[in-house]
């Protein structure tokens, strides 16, 4: 099949867009990082068919999968269905996602020499199925809510490909920002181009807003941060913005969200994105002062939460979202959706976050 990147539909509700630009919304948007995901029995179903990559690769069932929580909660916002992880893929390494197990690298990164064996040249391309998913979501929404493209960030990407899966202290890759900085740097900067391009893809494909996640900054010190994850998350921001005004693409907002990395947020707003996003641990105005008036906060309900009964999570969400205000704030939880969240939470929760200014 065909995917034809024009003639998209017209945007009907584009208050994330607006908030996320600084504009006035008539209601506070929501949305929900792994929205689309496993919560929902439909999902399920579809994931009992097919392999999750599978999943990925095809468009027409990350398409699926990406309206699924659209159908049943009143959200202000779609994420293509998809993972970080196809970067390391696109980039020749082997990827599987193992029940109980979660993302493994059968052959990780073993020495600095193995980056060499990375293959870039080709990469985006061979992301092109996003790309497809992308373009016929835009078609398949009718203009619904607007759509989210995303990329892990270098530093999380590395930790993965070093680690060979998830890890719980990054010691490896740890090991080598302290031993081998210098290829480390060399690493980043490779991931850094890629991310780029990947992104650039995604805006031609119909993404219209785009999220950066460094899903691992709360596995290193402030200073490590600020060395081996800020620059890179700066070069995505600069490059993207070169690239669009080049190639006379439109412009699409930036968010950056550094789970763990609430320790800097005074640096990341000199990152340039438009939107920072909260993990749970930072309290709402805390995090306004730091920030400061012109850049747009999302998050940061704690995604535990929502294990709560119907009634806490209503009071909590509204408390939150009147922490943040009604002006440049996206809602969003402080992490991804876990596994095992009732059905019945989440309609509470996008409820609450629509009403909350109502009482």
């Amino acid at each position: 099949m065909q995917y034809q990147a024009k003639n998209f539909p017209a945007l009907k509700n584009d208050n994330l867009l607006r908030a996320a630009r600084g504009e006035a919304v008539d209601r506070v948007p929501v949305w929900v990082m792994r929205q689309a995901g496993r919560y929902l029995p439909e999902f399920k179903e579809v994931r009992a068919e097919a392999d999750f990559f599978k999943v990925c690769r095809t468009p027409e069932l990350a398409v699926e999968v990406t309206m699924q929580p659209l159908r049943r909660f009143d959200l202000d916002a779609s994420i293509i269905f998809s993972d970080i992880l196809v970067i390391p893929q696109a980039l020749g390494m082997t990827v599987e996602m193992r029940p109980g197990q979660g993302p493994v690298f059968p052959e990780p990164l073993e020495s600095t020499q193995d980056i060499s064996k990375l293959t870039p040249d080709g990469a985006v391309e061979r992301l092109q199925y996003v790309g497809d998913a992308l373009t016929l979501m835009r078609h398949t929404l009718e203009g619904k809510v607007p759509l989210f493209g995303f990329t892990g960030a270098p530093w999380t990407l590395m930790g993965y490909m070093i680690e060979g899966g998830g890890s719980k202290t990054m010691s490896k890759s740890r090991a080598w920002l302290k031993d081998h900085s210098d290829e480390s740097r060399k690493l980043l900067n490779l991931l850094a181009d890629v991310c780029v391009d990947y992104l650039i893809m995604q805006i031609k494909n119909g993404a219209q807003i785009l999220q950066v996640f460094e899903s691992s900054a709360e596995y290193i010190t402030k200073e490590e941060f600020i060395e081996f994850a800020l620059p890179y998350l700066k070069h995505i921001r600069v490059k993207i913005h070169e690239k669009i005004e080049k190639e006379g693409l439109e412009k699409v907002p930036l968010v950056v969200f550094a789970k763990g990395a609430m320790h800097s947020l005074a640096e990341m707003v000199e990152l340039g994105y438009d939107v920072i996003g909260l993990d749970w641990s930072i309290d709402p105005e805390e995090a306004r002062k730091i920030v400061g008036p012109n850049v747009t906060l999302q998050g940061n309900l704690d995604p535990q939460d929502l294990y709560k009964t119907p009634e806490e999570i209503a009071q909590l969400t509204k408390t939150m979202v009147r922490k943040f205000g009604k002006d440049r704030y996206i809602a969003n939880l402080g992490h991804g959706i876990t596994p095992q969240t009732p059905i019945v939470s989440m309609t509470t929760f996008v409820e609450a976050v629509h009403s909350a200014f109502d009482d």
